[in-house]
């Protein structure tokens, strides 16, 4: 199909993201990208797992005196949410419902920075308390992992409000259709990786 023809709601493809070679080639291409970040957080959880609680003699902090488990609750409800309005976006996507896709996008993009905001709070919080970068082997794995989620999330977010803006007076067509595409996957990317961070830093943490 060619980037430039008029679709209707009925001759636009069930999945438009893959409906030209260059869309397929940038789903698979984006798919190979999340393997090479699944290796990075691999990597950032078995340091943390290796460095959780270890640090000087007689240490301050431990998981289970730090985190605090509502507030990392009411961060992965946020982020789940955001992760359920992606979809929906991407449902109004494929039904050429471009006003209603921009309308779940927005929601999302609210959602996340929310989450950013309760992190933010949560990083401040730790620093106020002592607990900073560099206070122990146990708190630079801590901010590593986490930091970089977080860094993730902004990327997201920044990445999904461009296309917002850049596509706003366009409307879907089968060149940036691809583009909301691999964005709400990289999002569903996120949302994964805090599900598996909530588990392993906050509730073991806490729990023990």
């Amino acid at each position: 199909m060619d980037f430039n023809t008029k679709f209707t709601p009925h001759t636009w493809p069930d999945h438009p993201e893959q409906a030209t070679m260059e869309g397929k080639n940038k789903v698979v291409g984006f798919w190979i990208f999340l393997a090479c970040e699944v290796v990075l957080f691999a990597s950032l959880f078995a340091t943390y797992l290796a460095l959780k609680n270890k640090g000087p003699a007689g240490m301050e902090f431990t998981t289970q005196g730090l985190f605090e488990l509502p507030l990392a609750f009411a961060m992965t409800m946020l982020l789940l949410t955001s992760s359920l309005t992606s979809v929906y976006a991407i449902y109004h996507m494929r039904n050429f419902n471009f006003k209603g896709m921009q309308t779940w996008l927005a929601i999302t993009l609210a959602l996340g920075l929310g989450f950013l905001a309760l992190e933010i709070y949560e990083f401040n919080h730790y620093v106020h308390l002592g607990f900073t970068f560099n206070q122990s082997a146990f708190a630079t794995a801590f901010y590593s992992l986490v930091g970089t989620h977080g860094f993730h999330v902004t990327l997201g977010l920044v990445w999904i409000g461009t296309l917002m803006i850049r596509n706003a007076k366009r409307g879907l067509n089968l060149y940036n259709a691809p583009k909301f595409f691999v964005a709400a996957l990289y999002w569903h990317f996120i949302d994964v990786v805090w599900v598996f961070i909530f588990t392993v830093v906050y509730l073991m943490g806490v729990i023990g």
